[in-house]
C-alpha cells in the first residue's frame, strides 16, 4: 500500500490565515492530524470544528537538545506513515524554519507532499515596516552560530519559544551589541493578537512573555558599535588610505612599513614576557594593523587583497593539518613536524638548492643560528647527544682566550661568535629558544639594576658614589626578592 505524509502550514496566528482549501482538508479529515506542537491558536479553532490532533510536545519535555526533538518527531511520523497516509501540521509555512520538514524531505522511505500554508514573513515585514531588499537574515533561535550573524542587515530570530531560548539569544547578541541596544519583539504577526514591543536588548529574557509565535527583530547596527568586527577594521583602513584619508597612511609602502612590523612583534613579545593581558591585546592589534596596511597597499596597487591573505593562510593550515582535516594520523608532535616539513616541500613545488634556503635573512642572530642548526639536523647533521656539544663549547671558549692573549681583535670577535653559535645549538638540544631565554635574562638584569638605583636614590645617593660591593649587596637583595 502506497502511503504519504502531507505537510500543512497553519500560518502565523488566526484561522483566517488558512486558505479555503487547507481549511477544508483539515476539517474534513476524519483521522488524527499530527502536529509538531499544539501551542498554536489555529489548533484550538480547528478542534472546535471537529478536527482531532495529536502533538509531539512531550518530546520537548524529555529532550534538552532541539536537534534530538526533531529527529524523534520525524522517526515517529515515518513509523506512523508506513501504515497509512497521514497529515502533519506545523506553525507558519512548512518551508520556513521547519527542521522536521527538512528532515522529512531528506529521506526517501515515505513520499512527502507540501500542501501549503501561509508564511508570516509578509506580515512580519509589514509590522516592522522594513524592506528585506536592504539585506535580511532569518535565524533559528534554537540553532545558530553567532559568528554567522550579520549585524549590518535586518536580523530576525524565529522560534524563540521560551525564556531559556530568549536568554541564549540575548547572551549571544550581548557579545556584539550594547545592553541598551533597542530591539523589537513581535508576537503573532499578522493576526488579531499581534503585538509589537520595543525594549533594550538586556531585557529580552525577563520583561516579556515569549511563546511559539514570538520573533525578535534586531535592526541594522551602526558602524559605531561594530568596531570589534573584522569588516569594520577593513573599512577603517580603507578610509585611511583612500581619498580624504590620512596623509601618513596614504604615503606608506611595503618598504616603509618594514621597520614597524619588526618593532610591533618585539613589543608583543615584551607584553607576553610581562604576562600583561591588556598589553597583549594592544600589541596583537598593532601586529594586525601591519597585516591590514600591507593588504590595503596590495589592494590599492591591484595586486592582492586581505581576502587573498586570509585564503592563503587558511588553505595552508588545512593542507598542513591532514591529521585534523583529512585521513592522515599524527598522534605525536614529532609526527606533526614530519608531516609539516613534507607538506611544506610539496607546496614549494621543487627542491631548494640548499636545505638552509628559506630561513629569513633578517632573523636576529641567535634565532637564525638555531634555525640553521635545526635545518641541518633534519638531514642528520647533528650529534646524537649533548656531551659532544658541551665539549665543543669548552673548545670554543679556549679559542676565545687564545685570541685574546694574541690581542687579535678580529679573531676575538669570530671566536666569540663561535661560542654564541654553540650556545644556540645547546639551547636547541634542550628545546629552549635562545632568543627568548636571553631576552628574559635582559629583563631580569634591568629589573635588578633598577632596584639598585632605587635603593641608592631612596638614601639620597648616586650610582657613581656607590662601591661595587654595595651595589652587589642590593643586587643580591633584588635576586632574593624574586
Amino acid at each position: 500500500m502506497d502511503t504519504k505524509i502531507e505537510v500543512i502550514g497553519l500560518g502565523a496566528g488566526d484561522i483566517d490565515q488558512l486558505s479555503l482549501g487547507v481549511y477544508k482538508k483539515l476539517t474534513n479529515h476524519k483521522k488524527i492530524i499530527y502536529t509538531r506542537t499544539s501551542d498554536h491558536p489555529v489548533i484550538d479553532s480547528l478542534k472546535q470544528e471537529g478536527a482531532s490532533f495529536e502533538s509531539f510536545d512531550h518530546y520537548y519535555e524529555k529532550n534538552n537538545q532541539f536537534t534530538d526533538v526533531y529527529v524523534k518527531i520525524v522517526e515517529d511520523l515515518l513509523e506512523k506513515a508506513r501504515e497509512t497516509s497521514i497529515i502533519y501540521t506545523v506553525p507558519g509555512h512548512p518551508m520556513l524554519a521547519e527542521k522536521t520538514v527538512q528532515l522529512l524531505l531528506n529521506q526517501e522511505d515515505i513520499p512527502v507532499e507540501i500542501v501549503g500554508g501561509q508564511s508570516y514573513l509578509d506580515d512580519l515585514f509589514t509590522a516592522l515596516q522594513i524592506d528585506p531588499i536592504d539585506g535580511f537574515q532569518f535565524v533559528d533561535g534554537t540553532l545558530f552560530d553567532r559568528s554567522q550573524l550579520n549585524y549590518r542587515q535586518h536580523l530576525i530570530f524565529c522560534q524563540v519559544y521560551d525564556s531559556f531560548i530568549a536568554s541564549n539569544v540575548k547572551l549571544a547578541l550581548l557579545e556584539d551589541l550594547p545592553p541598551e541596544y533597542m530591539i523589537t519583539v513581535i508576537e503573532a504577526a499578522g493576526s488579531n493578537s499581534e503585538t509589537i514591543t520595543s525594549i533594550p536588548l538586556e531585557e529580552l529574557d525577563h520583561k516579556l512573555e515569549v511563546g511559539n509565535l514570538t520573533s525578535v527583530y534586531i535592526p541594522p547596527a551602526p558602524s559605531s558599535v561594530l568596531n570589534h568586527t573584522f569588516d569594520r577594521l577593513k573599512e577603517v583602513i580603507s578610509k585611511l588610505r583612500g581619498p580624504g584619508g590620512c596623509p601618513w597612511d596614504q604615503a606608506q609602502t611595503h618598504e616603509t612599513l618594514r621597520k614597524y612590523a619588526i618593532e610591533e612583534v618585539y613589543e608583543l613579545i615584551d607584553a607576553i614576557d610581562d604576562q600583561d593581558d591588556d598589553g597583549i591585546i594592544e600589541e596583537l592589534g598593532d601586529v594586525l594593523l601591519q597585516v591590514m596596511l600591507h593588504s590595503q597597499i596590495g589592494e590599492d596597487n591591484g595586486y592582492f587583497t586581505v581576502d587573498d591573505v586570509i585564503q592563503s593562510v587558511t588553505d595552508k593550515m588545512i593542507h598542513r593539518h591532514p591529521h585534523v582535516f583529512g585521513g592522515t594520523k599524527a598522534d605525536t608532535v614529532g609526527q606533526v613536524y614530519k608531516n609539516w616539513d613534507a607538506l611544506k616541500q610539496e607546496e614549494k613545488g621543487k627542491e631548494r638548492p640548499s636545505h638552509l634556503d628559506g630561513i629569513p635573512k633578517h632573523l636576529p642572530a641567535l634565532s637564525k643560528a638555531s634555525k640553521l642548526q635545526g635545518q641541518a639536523a633534519k638531514v642528520g647533521f647533528e650529534w646524537s647527544d649533548t656531551e659532544p656539544v658541551w665539549q665543543k663549547l669548552e673548545e670554543e671558549i679556549m679559542e676565545v682566550k687564545e685570541a685574546i692573549e694574541k690581542k687579535d681583535d678580529t679573531e676575538v670577535e669570530k671566536e666569540f661568535g663561535d661560542v654564541l653559535f654553540v650556545i644556540a645549538n645547546l639551547a636547541r638540544y634542550y628545546k629552549i629558544n635562545a632568543e627568548v631565554a636571553l631576552n628574559q635574562t635582559n629583563q631580569k638584569f634591568m629589573s635588578r639594576f633598577r632596584y639598585i638605583e632605587k635603593q641608592l636614590t631612596d638614601k639620597g645617593r648616586q650610582l657613581a658614589d656607590a662601591s661595587l660591593e654595595e651595589m652587589d649587596y642590593y643586587w643580591n637583595q633584588a635576586k632574593g626578592e624574586e
